[in-house]
């Protein structure tokens, strides 16, 4: 991203700019988090990469391609805090909508193998109303990964699920995503979620948001539940915290 801003048109006379003079890498192969008060522009952010929202000012590429040209490839997943899965298609079926929505042969063996790696085999005939929020959560992520997608954009994926859920879920994505090791942008509330799973964390400005901070994560991979226990992690995410406090207005 290069110079990059956002401006929306509330009316005729007035516009409010969500994202000014953004300018962030994101290496191939890694996890970024982003943090940052509500209101920043972290879901326009993600929007802006997704080729949702077209920028007002500067660039958005991803290797030499613009969004438009990687969602037009299907190379873009995405899951939203909304699972968004179609209640009268099974848990196959759903995860098998992306090859359909393609033009593709469905890969029956792609599915069954994602499946397999979200933990959810088991319920491939289910339908959505059947399962607990983080099942939905694990179908959809699974969802995103079936058409190898180049980018995995994860806007608040399990912000609605109860503490202990998440917890688990983010365990699980963090194994999940290192046998895939897909690109990942996460915006999310929490700082936690934000360092144990990503290899960077941006902090981001109130609106219009900027870039205020940007922290390497020190941690090694692999990591399981004895990280979040770490005094070290702890240490972290509360300076992490106070970085954050330090952006938001009272």
């Amino acid at each position: 991203m290069r110079g990059l801003r956002v401006s929306f048109a509330l009316d005729r006379e007035r516009s409010v700019t969500a994202l000014e003079g953004v300018d962030l890498d994101v290496a191939a192969g890694s996890f970024l988090s982003i943090i940052g008060p509500s209101g920043c522009g972290k879901s326009t952010l993600l929007r802006v990469i997704a080729g949702l929202t077209d920028p007002s000012a500067g660039s958005v590429t991803v290797g030499e391609d613009s969004p438009h040209a990687l969602v037009a490839r299907h190379k873009l997943g995405i899951a939203f805090q909304d699972h968004a899965l179609l209640p009268w298609l099974t848990v196959s079926e759903n995860v098998a909508l992306p090859f359909r929505i393609a033009g593709a042969a469905v890969d029956g063996a792609r599915i069954a193998e994602l499946l397999a790696l979200v933990g959810m085999a088991e319920f491939a005939h289910a339908r959505p109303r059947q399962l607990s929020g983080g099942m939905r959560q694990r179908v959809a992520i699974a969802r995103a990964l079936v058409l190898r997608p180049r980018i995995l954009l994860l806007d608040e994926p399990f912000g609605a699920l109860d503490a202990v859920t998440r917890r688990q879920l983010n365990i699980e994505l963090q194994r999940i995503w290192s046998t895939q090791r897909i690109t990942t942008v996460l915006v999310t509330h929490s700082i936690d979620e934000a360092v144990f799973l990503g290899d960077r964390v941006v902090v981001m400005s109130p609106r219009p948001g900027r870039i205020r901070r940007d922290e390497g994560i020190p941690f090694a991979r692999p990591r399981d539940r004895t990280l979040l226990s770490d005094p070290a992690f702890h240490a972290l995410t509360d300076e992490l915290a106070r970085a954050l406090d330090e952006v938001t207005p009272p």
